[in-house]
């Protein structure tokens, strides 16, 4: 039976590498297994600490390793890169995970479950929707510019412009380019209502969830945004305070310092851009709507956009609206607008 202690798995889609190693670091086994192997090999090892990069398939396999009594650890790549030594390969890249594991300031990344997924499915094939919708407006645009038309940036104002420029018999749209752009509109009209569709089964998350609900109070949070969150984070207590939460999220400034020079630069954009960008889009309804309200909040918000200016205040609101989230997450608690 194997003294390993730790064991470092480079994920593939089917053939692993795997490396043990004692408590002292000492190497007890290397091997390379192919996929229906590996589940067998696991369930054989003795309970120990079994790390992987956090990639494609690795919260699913961590669910079955656990599940087979061993503790699992998820490690992001970039922590685990300057473990690796020499050349990169599959054999080199497991010692490097396995030494990352055994690092006691080491960062994981938390194990998803399987409904934090299916979330964060109906997330990623909406933005992918969303995408290409915009492509498509884009590329209307920029045909009807050729000939001499302008269209309103917006979404809401190319639903209303670009059906009539199209449909409008009087203008010198030729038969031709008409035709291509009713194609065009007929494809937009189609992605819109699949957005429809999702954005419908994204409040139906949210009206299940009483954990959403709470953090929707939040000035600038919707169900899309309560709905990314959970699903993204399994449980916010694994982070310290809620700065620790906002710099997971990218929200704030990289430094570049030495000695007792302390230079900050521009935020890190660390961590999910897409939660980053629906933080950021809900900081400018804040701010587009501080004028408004007389909540300490906003006010603060009024009184950064002033000082600092709009943008600026924007990321500050953003990295705001993050510690609020992470408090409401991690401790429980109901939001109350000062």
């Amino acid at each position: 039976m194997s003294e390993a202690k730790y064991v470092g798995i480079d994920l593939a889609k089917n053939v692993f590498q795997l490396h043990g190693a004692n408590a002292l670091g000492k190497v007890e086994f290397r091997k390379r297994l192919m996929r229906d192997q590996l589940p067998q090999f696991v369930a054989a090892l003795s309970p120990c600490v079994i790390a992987m990069e956090a990639c494609a398939s690795a919260h699913d396999w961590a669910r079955r390793f656990r599940a087979m009594g061993h503790e699992v650890r998820l490690i992001s790549p970039q922590f685990v890169k300057p473990f690796v030594k020499g050349n990169k390969t599959d054999g080199n890249d497991a010692e490097g995970i396995c030494d990352a594991v055994r690092q006691k300031n080491m960062r994981f990344v938390p194990i998803k479950t399987v409904e934090q997924q299916d979330i964060q499915s109906l997330h990623r094939i909406r933005s992918r929707l969303v995408s290409n919708r915009t492509g498509l407006v884009c590329q209307m645009r920029g045909i009807l510019l050729e000939r001499g038309f302008t269209c309103g940036v917006s979404i809401s104002r190319a639903r209303r412009e670009l059906p009539k420029l199209i449909h409008d018999q009087s203008n010198v749209l030729t038969p031709m380019a008409r035709e291509a752009l009713l194609e065009l509109l007929a494809e937009f009209s189609v992605i819109e209502e699949r957005i429809k569709i999702f954005d419908q089964k994204i409040d139906q998350v949210f009206k299940a969830s009483e954990v959403c609900q709470r953090v929707s109070a939040i000035s600038g949070v919707g169900p899309k945004t309560s709905t990314a969150f959970v699903a993204a984070v399994s449980d916010a207590r694994d982070f310290k305070n809620g700065r620790h939460f906002a710099a997971w999220l990218g929200l704030v400034p990289k430094q570049r310092s030495s000695g007792n020079k302390v230079h900050l630069l521009d935020i890190s954009k660390r961590g999910d851009k897409y939660l980053r960008t629906l933080l950021v889009h809900g900081a400018r309804a804040v701010l587009r709507t501080a004028a408004t309200k007389t909540t300490r909040f906003h006010q603060w918000a009024l009184e950064v956009a002033l000082r600092r200016g709009a943008a600026r205040a924007i990321v500050a609101i953003a990295n705001k609206m993050a510690r609020m989230i992470w408090v409401l997450m991690a401790k429980g608690e109901i939001y109350k607008a000062a």
